[in-house]
């Protein structure tokens, strides 16, 4: 999964409504490509490069999982989506839309149908402009300069006009921060590490990551479970504990809220498949001992798979020693998920099928997911 990276955009049209057309295109970059963080102002321009009418322009920053030459696609369909008409004439001419790729975090691209940064910055007034409302101290990755100075620099002398029109940044505002604790849950394989990473990096959350790949125990226990299960679920909940002790303790005065990919609770779930009844008996009452110190997530989200997808993804992420997972297993703790869920009368819970949903691969998917959630903050 790619972590994001700061894109910068420019927009334009000069045919209809020349507004609407600008805030379209917006809304379809959230909706496909990513987060819009800042938007310029907009500057009227006369037609560049050949006689037509004049344009509105602006620029934006956006944060994104995808590549560039995905955002190159992804920005096309949206001209076409919206309407745009082309030639191969290689002449410009009017057209209610025109998206470019400017910048791509530091990154110089030089392949057939990709430049990067693009050639035309320092010699576009009516990119300068929109470009200094939102980057005005950043730096060109090639030239070394900040736009600022470039459009100090530049020879293009067009007569351009700021118009009082704006554009609205597009998206719902989440309110995640709403809660100060938030835990994610999910079967083996259900993708509750990648949600909670994504939501991190995307609302300034202090990620709480489960430590599972530090643990001897757990290859062993694929291999020998009546051998090794007790020790796999003792040693599990004591890094378990001391994790969430020590997390939920140190409070980040520059995140937001805290997520973490596992509860606690966990452990007495696991531990009630896997363990004999004498040895569950007595790590019951070990674990409420050690689970009534700990702080409780104010929301508690479930995502739920079905099997077949959790089979699929747990063969994709290829760890060897889950390789032989039945799905018997699978499905009884999926069952023992919900029993635990069930009898929780004073968690906030959320439980979200997921299984038609791919929200790593597609962001559409990501976004419905995350209003399903706001709907149980708010």
């Amino acid at each position: 999964m790619n972590s994001p990276k700061t894109v910068l955009l420019a927009l334009g049209s000069n045919l209809g409504d020349r507004l609407g057309y600008l805030q379209n295109a917006l809304d379809q970059i959230h909706e496909n490509i990513g987060w819009v963080r800042e938007v310029s102002g907009i500057y009227e321009t006369p037609a560049w490069g050949f006689e037509g009418n004049s344009f509105f322009n602006a620029c934006t920053k956006i944060e994104t999982r995808l590549d560039a030459q995905q955002i190159l696609k992804n920005l096309q369909a949206i001209e076409n989506e919206l309407g745009r008409e082309r030639n191969n004439s290689g002449v410009y001419q009017n057209r209610v839309i025109d998206l470019d790729l400017l910048i791509f975090e530091d990154e110089i691209i030089q392949v057939e149908n990709l430049q990067i940064p693009h050639p035309g910055i320092p010699d576009r007034k009516f990119v300068l402009l929109p470009l200094q409302d939102i980057a005005a101290k950043e730096i060109h990755p090639v030239i070394k300069k900040s736009y600022r100075d470039l459009l100090a620099d530049t020879s293009d002398t067009s007569e351009i006009n700021k118009v009082s029109e704006k554009l609205n940044i597009p998206g719902k505002k989440y309110n995640f921060p709403g809660c100060n604790y938030i835990a994610v849950e999910g079967n083996i394989g259900a993708g509750k590490t990648s949600f909670s990473t994504m939501v991190s990096e995307d609302f300034n959350a202090k990620l709480i990551l489960e430590r599972f790949k530090d643990n001897p125990f757990l290859p062993k226990f694929y291999e020998d479970k009546d051998r090794y299960a007790f020790s796999l679920e003792m040693s599990f909940l004591a890094d378990r504990y001391q994790q969430l002790s020590d997390d939920l303790a140190q409070y980040d005065l520059f995140k937001d809220f805290i997520i973490s990919d596992y509860d606690v609770f966990k452990s007495l779930i696991f531990a009630r498949i896997t363990l004999h009844e004498d040895e569950y008996s007595l790590y019951h009452k070990l674990f409420h001992l050690m689970y009534k110190e700990l702080v409780k997530p104010e929301l508690y989200i479930y995502l739920y798979q079905n099997t077949d997808r959790l089979l699929q993804n747990i063969k994709k992420r290829g760890r060897n020693y889950e390789q032989n997972i039945q799905p018997e297993y699978l499905i009884e703790i999926n069952k023992s998920y919900l029993n635990f869920i069930k009898s929780q009368s004073n968690m906030k819970v959320q439980i979200i099928d997921i299984s038609d949903l791919d929200f790593v691969a597609n962001r559409q998917d990501y976004l419905k997911l995350l209003a399903e959630i706001d709907k149980a903050v708010n």
